[in-house]
């Protein structure tokens, strides 16, 4: 996993320093520590009429070829039910309604190190779907037939669904 090496203000070589009594990236020109946060995502439990969930096949690294839940990354200034809405939109070409919060699941990255991933319930939504952006497939499945799912926030996302109505 890489990490910082310059402050990303200033271009001063970082330095490693204990702080709140963590190792922490210190910046000795700026006289600041740079904090470093999880990255925040979004995905949804999309159900059809049939109890089945969508998936989409992920045509974009990590995990090509993979099917997983519809989602992405939180952009600035954007709440994370909106940023869920928009996914869900840019991935399946379908217009949802959040119907409740499914709960937040911080999990491991190679690349970002940790992800924090809000999971809604979607139940209420038009369209018809279609695979958009990072999506080369798009499916509904019943919990009797769900592929491998790569990611755990995903596949706890699901069983946290299905267990809530069994």
């Amino acid at each position: 996993m890489r990490s910082k090496t310059y402050c990303h203000f200033c271009a001063t070589r970082l330095e490693n320093r204990t702080f709140e009594k963590r190792a922490r990236l210190y910046c000795p020109r700026c006289d600041q520590v740079l904090y470093e946060n999880p990255i925040p995502a979004t995905c949804l439990v999309v159900i059809d009429n049939k109890n089945r969930v969508l998936l989409v096949r992920r045509s974009v690294q990590p995990e090509i070829g993979a099917w997983c839940l519809p989602g992405g990354f939180i952009e600035l200034g954007e709440p994370p039910e909106q940023a869920a809405l928009r996914e869900l939109r840019e991935e399946t070409g379908l217009e949802g309604r959040v119907e409740k919060l499914l709960g937040v699941f911080a999990q491991e990255s190679e690349q970002y190190h940790t992800v924090m991933i809000v999971g809604y319930l979607i139940k209420d939504f038009t369209g018809a779907p279609r695979a958009g952006d990072d999506a080369s497939d798009i499916a509904f499945y019943g919990p009797e037939t769900l592929p491998d799912i790569p990611f755990a926030s995903h596949r706890e996302f699901v069983r946290r669904y299905y267990s809530d109505t069994s």
